[in-house]
């Protein structure tokens, strides 16, 4: 997962099911400003679809993943 900061602070990116369950907690602290490549390990999910949230400040985005194994 590729995402940017545009400026210093608080990050959070979780991954929810399609029930909206929180089934991992992929970034919890703060970052610099910049560009980062996240790498999700979901071994221990089911294929189907889930999504992850990124808010950083006062931006918030929900994307939609579809997990096929």
């Amino acid at each position: 997962i590729r995402y940017s900061i545009p400026q210093d602070g608080f990050v959070a990116m979780k991954v929810y099911n399609a029930i909206g369950k929180e089934v991992a907690t992929l970034v919890n602290e703060t970052k610099l400003a910049g560009n980062y490549n996240l790498t999700f390990d979901a071994s221990l999910l089911p294929s189907g679809v889930y999504f992850y949230r990124i808010k950083a400040g006062n931006f918030l985005e929900t994307k939609k993943m579809i997990l096929l194994k």
